[in-house]
C-alpha cells in the first residue's frame, strides 16, 4: 500500500471535473457560434471573393478545433503546489533576545488571560 510522503495543499488541489467540464464546454460552445457565424458570412456576404474563402475555412476546420479543445482535460497543463508555510512571511522581531548564560536554566513562561464573564440576559 502506497503512503502519501505529506498532507495534499489546497493551492495544489486540480480544478473540481465540474468547472473544468463547465470551461471545456464554455470554449467549445464559443467556436462553434463563430463556425456559424463563419457560415452565414459566407454565404451572406456577397460579392464573393477572398474572405468567401476565409469564412469557408472558418466554417470547415472550427468543428475539428473545437473538438481537440473540448477534448483537452486538466492534465495539459499540470500545476506546481506551492508550499503554505513558504508562503507566508514570518513577523521579524525588533531585537533579538539575549541568549541565556550556560549555567542558567532555559525557561518559558505562559501567561494566561483572564476569564471574561459570560453575558447575562436582562430581558426578565
Amino acid at each position: 500500500m502506497k503512503t502519501p510522503s505529506r498532507a495534499q495543499s489546497a493551492t495544489s488541489l486540480p480544478k473540481a471535473p465540474r468547472d473544468d467540464a463547465d470551461s471545456r464546454f464554455t470554449k467549445y460552445m464559443v467556436m462553434m457560434g463563430i463556425r456559424i457565424a463563419c457560415f452565414i458570412a459566407m454565404a451572406v456576404i456577397t460579392p464573393y471573393g477572398w474572405y468567401t474563402f476565409v469564412f469557408a475555412a472558418g466554417a470547415i476546420f472550427l468543428p475539428y478545433l473545437a473538438v481537440i479543445v473540448a477534448n483537452v482535460g486538466q492534465d495539459a497543463a499540470p500545476t506546481t503546489a506551492i508550499n503554505p508555510e513558504r508562503a507566508i512571511d514570518a513577523p521579524r522581531a525588533a531585537a533579538p533576545t539575549p541568549a541565556p548564560a550556560a549555567d542558567e536554566p532555559l525557561v518559558i513562561r505562559i501567561a494566561e488571560s483572564p476569564r471574561l464573564a459570560p453575558p447575562r440576559d436582562d430581558r426578565s
